[in-house]
């Protein structure tokens, strides 16, 4: 592994353990590095805040405010950018037919270079709402009150892929995260229609040209094997056809009006906002679906079938190993992952309850400081930890640097969302380009605290050699780890090398 810049044989030695992610040998933790440690699994990342609060991470207060309450308000500084974003101000079904009339009127353009402007222009405002959804959920992930909501919001996403740069998904995308957000500790079957419900999962996995005669399996084939039961788990090819039969006519409209059919089928015709379900469209034969028989009769049968999927004992163990690993790493233990899905399956898949099956888990406990951080845990984490509750006014360089590590927002092209795996993000290439960002946000803002669209920045120097290190995070860090700071000549270099060292990189 190259190493950008380095002084000594200590600093050495612990940048180039970073090639594989491995964790030295580490003294027991004291009480506060414990509060750290739970913090860095609850939360996006630990802030002083956390050591100061009398409630923190993995206390059951706060356990059970996380788990129980409303989606939480950001604080004013953050709120006052996610109000001024158009996603904010427009409905989502206004945003769309203005996107799509916008197209529309580019593509009817005779003249080249008016026809060429107006398409540049129409690609410029896709983009921007794509940004605005990205901006949005940084700002949350860096600032939300109700964090473990955040990182779970982040996980149904990479669970219910999409992404944003297929058809018009783009404008889409921001709502879709919103409705996620909005379910993300309900219970699992309501997730699972919300997202069949949405237009831009039903653009993404081409549902919206499903149809009686036109049969197309690609969505009913990720809900069995992505969403809900997982591969191995005992449906057939047969169960995947027969919910695409199933799933004909649910599509996406942004017409006003309803479309022409057959007066007995207009009482069976659905609309809400973009979704719709249109019984011209649909094969109403009899479909055979994990051992039933569902009969034709319109969206009901979409109803049934879901209620079997999300009943399922596979639906149960298949969701929580995916939870269990996205918070505990590599093969979590099967013992505490049966627990889960027997939560699962007694509380009718009650996330919240999942969840607090997991945390309150011996095993959860033990795992702490062990999960190694995928991209977007490190940036977030990173920028939590260096600037705290001061809120950054231009999130566009995490951004840039989630797509340098390889887990750019809403860019994942295939449904199976981005790897979990340790083995993804560990090696001498990614960790490189970890060390370079370390660089940038140990040396200063590096645009974090400049308004988009002008030069001038707001310095906001870090000192992370302060109280939180010395009541608490110097008690997590192994012998090689304290050699290599010792060692470095300067707050900027100090800064890089502890935002580089194994430990950081663990939660």
């Amino acid at each position: 592994m190259a190493l950008a810049w380095s002084r000594g044989a200590g600093s050495i030695a612990l940048l180039a353990m970073l090639s594989g992610g491995a964790l030295p040998a580490q003294a027991a933790p004291s009480g506060a590095a414990q509060r750290i440690a739970w913090a860095n699994r609850l939360t996006w990342g630990a802030t002083a805040a956390d050591l100061a609060a009398s409630d923190g991470p993995g206390n059951d207060r706060w356990l059970a405010a996380q788990l129980e309450a409303p989606p939480a308000d950001l604080p004013p500084d953050a709120a006052a950018q996610v109000a001024a974003m158009r996603i904010t101000r427009e409905p989502l079904a206004q945003i769309v037919v203005t996107q799509q009339a916008m197209q529309r009127d580019a593509n009817a353009l005779v003249d080249p270079e008016q026809k060429k402007a107006a398409r540049e222009a129409y690609q410029k405002s896709m983009n921007a709402l794509a940004d605005e959804a990205r901006s949005r959920s940084i700002l949350r992930d860096l600032y939300a009150p109700d964090q473990l909501r955040e990182q779970m919001t982040w996980f149904w996403f990479n669970h219910f892929n999409v992404q944003a740069g297929k058809r018009d998904i783009r404008a889409m995308v921001g709502d879709y995260e919103e409705t996620i957000r909005t379910h993300a500790f309900g219970h699992f079957r309501d997730l699972l229609e919300a997202t069949l419900r949405h237009p831009a999962m039903l653009r993404y996995l081409d549902n919206d040209q499903n149809a009686a005669g036109r049969i197309n399996e690609n969505y009913a084939r990720e809900i069995m094997e992505l969403h809900t039961m997982g591969v191995g788990s005992g449906y057939t090819q047969q169960d995947v056809q027969e919910l695409a039969r199933i799933l004909t006519g649910v599509g996406v409209d942004l017409n006003h009006d309803a479309p022409r059919m057959r007066p007995q089928l207009q009482p069976l015709y659905l609309r809400a906002g973009l979704f719709e379900f249109n019984p011209a469209r649909h094969d109403f034969g009899d479909k055979h679906f994990l051992g039933h028989t569902i009969k034709g009769s319109g969206f009901g049968e979409v109803e049934q079938a879901l209620d079997l999927i999300a009943a399922a004992p596979a639906t149960a163990h298949h969701v929580s190993a995916q939870i269990a690993g996205y918070f505990m790493g590599d093969a979590p233990p099967p013992a505490l992952v049966d627990r889960m899905a027997q939560t699962f399956q007694r509380t009718h898949g009650d996330i919240a309850q999942v969840m607090r099956t997991m945390i309150r888990a011996p095993e959860f406990a033990a795992s702490l400081g062990k999960t190694f951080k995928d991209p977007i845990h490190y940036a977030i984490s990173a920028v939590r930890l260096t600037y705290g509750d001061r809120v950054i006014l231009n999130p566009q360089p995490i951004n840039n640097w989630l797509n340098r590590m390889g887990q750019g927002l809403y860019n994942h092209e295939t449904p199976d969302g981005y790897d979990m795996h340790a083995a993804a993000w560990s090696g001498p290439g990614q960790m490189a380009t970890r060390f370079d960002i370390a660089k940038q946000i140990g040396g200063g803002a590096y645009g974090l605290f400049r308004l988009p669209g002008t030069t001038a920045d707001r310095p906001a120097f870090p000192q992370l050699q302060n109280a939180l290190y010395f009541n608490g995070l110097q008690d997590a860090l192994a012998q090689p780890t304290r050699a290599a700071l010792a060692e470095a000549t300067s707050p900027q270099e100090w800064n890089a090398l502890f935002l580089s060292s194994p430990e950081f990189m663990h939660r």
